[in-house]
């Protein structure tokens, strides 16, 4: 580990105005999109699983602005453990509670017949079934953790503002996939049962944990921050992401639904199960 500061961004008020101005101008329009769409789709306050699920994508646009804004984004760019926070908050918690929303089923329903058999077709297809693969969500999602921080890969994004957006999107779009695949109430193409989804996320689990404990004892790790500031994000992250896939698990088992084993009927006189 080396002793510096993590980040190298600009301080000046143009930067400051523009870092302000990027999430307002993609998590407002964002909500402002979910609310027309869900009004479009016919859906009402008077169901209460239509408010919850408003309130779920609401809650995930809510936490994505906290990420992306003051006081955490500048604590971010000075400080590990901010990273870390900023880590937690876009690729795991507003993931959980954008996915929750179902905001591809209120898609489907607000589009017209013909668009809505197209985007049916296409999240049908074999690219879509690919990508929706637990395993495939897991290398993308926890996968990345390891080749972020334990190569040149992460002290490359401190330095490109660009770069650096590219992280945030990535982990945006690699938790929303896995919180689908696991959890999400959206229909996903080819998704296998509770037991298998439930050890994908136990694999990630483990892996999180793995790397945080590698990330503490400063083991293979290339960030250069100090070794406190290494620690306090390691322990961000293992605690964090504990209480985040737990919530993960929570919603996966709180909408599976067992298939019902169809009852044999009973001939009223003999008892015998009528064919």
């Amino acid at each position: 580990m080396h002793e510096h500061p993590v980040h190298g961004h600009g301080t000046d008020a143009w930067a400051d105005a523009w870092a302000v101005a990027v999430p307002v101008a993609a998590v407002v329009p964002l909500a402002a999109a979910y609310l027309l769409l869900a009004r479009r789709a016919g859906r009402t306050a008077r169901r209460s699983r239509d408010r919850w699920r408003a309130a779920a994508f609401l809650t995930g646009c809510l936490l994505l602005a906290v990420a992306l804004l003051p006081p955490v984004a500048p604590f971010a760019h000075h400080d590990f453990r901010g990273h870390m926070l900023q880590h937690l908050l876009i690729g795991m918690y507003a993931p959980l509670a954008l996915v929750l929303g179902a905001p591809v089923t209120v898609l489907l329903r607000a589009l017209p017949a013909r668009r809505a058999r197209r985007l049916t077709a296409l999240l049908r297809g074999r690219t879509m079934g690919l990508l929706a693969n637990p395993v495939t969500a897991l290398c993308l999602s926890t996968g990345s953790l390891a080749v972020l921080y334990f190569t040149p890969l992460y002290e490359a994004t401190t330095g490109s503002p660009p770069a650096h957006w590219a992280l945030h999107v990535h982990f945006l779009l690699s938790g929303c996939l896995f919180a689908w695949v696991i959890a999400g109430p959206d229909p996903a193409p080819a998704r296998p049962g509770v037991p298998v989804r439930l050890a994908v996320l136990g694999v990630a689990i483990a892996a999180h944990a793995i790397i945080a404990q590698l990330m503490y004892g400063g083991f293979f790790l290339d960030v250069r921050a100090p070794a406190a500031q290494i620690r306090g994000g390691a322990e961000i992250m293992y605690y964090g992401g504990d209480i985040a896939e737990l919530l993960l698990a929570a919603a996966l088992v709180a909408g599976w639904r067992p298939a019902r084993r169809a009852r044999p009927r009973v001939r009223p006189a003999t008892g015998v199960p009528a064919r």
